[in-house]
């Protein structure tokens, strides 16, 4: 993990790297840059116990994705970065994940990346990050109950995701 640059702001975007000096295969890092954003469509997505948690939601997503921005690590920075560049215009378009299943595999597939390819505190960084997205969407889209927990079928698709990325 690494600090700001020194006088640079915390927030401001560091430059996508390339995937050839980073270590990471082309398919690697397509995985690791896209799986962000399969979480949120997988969290925005209605379900049993899940009613459609709204467009708040989604742009809750988003806006826990762009916050990666001001994390402490390289790999998230760049990755938001690279979301962001891809995002351009000129980027075809990804597809968009199956089903929970499908993103449990992704999310395993990247950690697998991870664990061969990542310093040990940005492979946290960024497993805690994609979490954080999806907590995030389910805080916002959820029937948050009176104790202030979220609704059991949110609990368990934030747990499932915790367990794929290692988190537990």
């Amino acid at each position: 993990m690494s600090q700001p640059v020194a006088g640079g702001s915390p927030e401001a975007p560091r430059p996508a790297a390339a995937t050839s000096g980073t270590g990471y295969s082309a398919t690697e890092w397509d995985l690791i840059i896209g799986l962000p954003a399969q979480v949120i469509v997988i969290a925005t997505q209605p379900g049993p116990g899940r009613p459609y948690p709204g467009m708040a939601a989604g742009l809750a997503g988003l806006d826990a994705m762009a916050a990666g921005r001001a994390f402490d690590s390289d790999l998230v920075r760049s990755v938001v970065a690279a979301i962001y560049a891809r995002h351009d215009g000129t980027a075809e378009p990804q597809p968009r994940p199956g089903d929970l299943v499908d993103v449990l595999a992704a999310c395993r597939a990247a950690v697998r990346v991870l664990d061969r390819r990542a310093d040990p505190a940005d492979s946290a960084a960024y497993r805690q990050w994609v979490q954080s997205v999806a907590a995030r969407v389910c805080r916002t889209g959820s029937a948050v109950l009176p104790d202030g927990t979220l609704a059991p079928a949110d609990r368990r698709l934030l747990d499932r995701l915790g367990g794929a990325l290692a988190l537990g």
